[in-house]
């Protein structure tokens, strides 16, 4: 657990939360990847984003997580509102054990520029850590504020592929993929 500020702290939720808290922590992720595509983020999700949807990806994601095949973290308020996320995905092919994917990192719009996405990366490597996962893998927009996130994070750029995805509102973004051994 990583502390923000005096009322908001980044972590992992427990394999047995996620069994157990399913339709609350679905509800308050939703919340937040809802407001991010509003925003304009292009986390694999067009506009507009139902809410069933979002409920949808959020129940697989706990589901894994009870599996044991992510890691998902949250930053929280300490009256427990979630303000965001990342996950880090850990099932992998037998040839990579020691590799994991980084994904979803979402902040919604109210709590950005506090720092939470800085916070919300070191716990994601430090939960690669505990995980025994030294090669770490993500993509982002070309471009956005994001990218230079993950550049001041120690992250290298590996290359970009143009028109990879759609911006949520159907406009082509370009993706680069970024590494980090740790």
């Amino acid at each position: 657990m990583t502390a923000i500020d005096a009322d908001i702290v980044v972590r992992r939720i427990s394999t047995d939360e996620a069994r157990e808290r399913v339709a609350p922590l679905a509800n308050a992720l939703a919340d937040v990847l809802i407001d991010c595509v509003k925003g304009g983020a292009s986390v694999s999700f067009m506009l507009p984003l139902a809410r069933e949807k979002a409920l949808d990806f959020w129940h697989g994601v706990l589901q894994a997580a009870a599996r044991k095949e992510r890691v998902l973290l949250v930053a929280e308020t300490t009256a427990g509102r979630i303000l965001g996320t990342v996950q880090l995905i850990t099932a992998q092919p037998d040839n990579q054990p020691h590799r994991a994917d980084v994904a979803k990192m979402l902040v919604h719009r109210d709590a950005r520029r506090r720092g939470l996405a800085a916070q919300l990366m070191a716990a994601v490597e430090q939960a690669a850590r505990d995980e025994a996962k030294t090669v770490l893998v993500l993509d982002t927009v070309t471009g956005g504020d994001a990218e230079r996130l993950y550049q001041r994070a120690g992250w290298q750029a590996v290359g970009s592929v143009p028109n990879f995805a759609l911006m949520p509102d159907g406009a082509y973004c370009g993706t680069t993929f970024f590494h980090k051994q740790i």
